[in-house]
């Protein structure tokens, strides 16, 4: 084997980290990462269960929702293995094929998530700017090639992730900043020019999170002018209180990933818990707060819902 190829290799693994000071205290803090892990899995699948039993529930607005919940579910099960494996039995080793595949799937999920809650405010937007032609826009066909293409951007866009990292050497002490694998994270550890990686991140990011961050700011906007243009205040607060739960999404998605890219970019190893608290309120708070806020805030669903549970 060359010297190349040895040094390539030096390390078969990377090393996981739970929080930083806190590693005596890992079998308590998991606790509370079972709970979270246990309430986001039953409210996301309750949701998803509920929207295919009842007919009544297939509109364009619950089915945008069904793909935010399989979206959540997705995360869940990319990272919550890595995350229970370390705090409740100090397994943090992972190998590099693990690893690449599992930050694989937790960015092109990020992705999805991102381009669904997109066609969500897209949603919003027509059924408030155009309601009688509401049901002749969003098809069900429609929708599915809006799903379809939402799928296909997220896992094209982040497929040459561990392609770039495969490429490099990793010679130093292999130790992640948190209890799963990204991008960002993986490629501070190569003993190589990044410079690649940075690049096509950082477009990826500015072409997908960045746009479609804008184009949802943009839609609300148009919302507000109509709303505040055509209707009473009655009508304009009823329609405003149906883009509430949606609101609260967007701002749990985008507001963490915003402050863990900021960490990771510019960060120092001052910030390194900022880093890991940002990290788990990225990836656990839209699944757990997500399926909570609808349910509360769709009268239809959460009617639904209640009926199920007391038959």
């Amino acid at each position: 084997m060359s010297v190349g190829n040895d040094t390539k290799f030096k390390h078969a693994m990377f090393l996981l980290t739970g929080i930083p000071e806190q590693e005596d205290r890992h079998l308590w803090i998991s606790v509370p990462f079972c709970v979270i892990y246990v309430i986001s899995t039953v409210g996301n699948s309750v949701i998803l269960f509920i929207i295919k039993r009842d007919r009544s529930l297939h509109e364009p607005m619950y089915i945008f929702l069904s793909m935010l919940a399989l979206t959540d579910l997705g995360l869940l099960t990319s990272t919550m293995p890595t995350i229970l494996g370390t705090f409740l039995f100090n397994f943090r080793e992972i190998s590099f094929q693990a690893c690449f595949a599992q930050l694989y799937f937790i960015h092109s999920l990020s992705l999805i998530e991102s381009s669904v809650l997109l066609l969500m405010a897209f949603d919003r937007f027509v059924a408030i700017r155009d309601p009688l032609r509401y049901a002749s826009i969003l098809t069900l066909p429609r929708i599915a090639k809006m799903g379809l293409v939402c799928v296909l951007r997220g896992l094209v866009l982040i497929f040459p992730f561990p392609f770039l990292l495969k490429r490099f050497r990793y010679c130093r002490d292999n130790i992640l900043s948190h209890s799963y694998c990204l991008h960002q994270d993986v490629m501070k550890l190569a003993c190589a020019d990044i410079t690649v990686n940075n690049i096509y991140g950082m477009l990826t990011a500015l072409f997908t999170f960045g746009m479609d961050s804008l184009l949802i700011f943009v839609s609300y906007m148009m919302i507000l002018k109509t709303v505040l243009s055509v209707a009473s205040p009655t009508e304009s607060l009823r329609a405003l209180n149906t883009c509430v739960s949606h609101l609260c999404a967007v701002l749990l998605f985008y507001i963490p990933s915003v402050g863990l890219a900021v960490t990771h970019r510019f960060g120092n190893s001052s910030s390194l818990f900022l880093q890991v608290l940002m990290g788990y309120i990225y990836l656990l708070a839209p699944p757990l707060i997500n399926p909570i806020v609808y349910s509360v805030k769709s009268k239809h669903l959460r009617a639904r819902i209640v009926r199920v549970f007391i038959k």
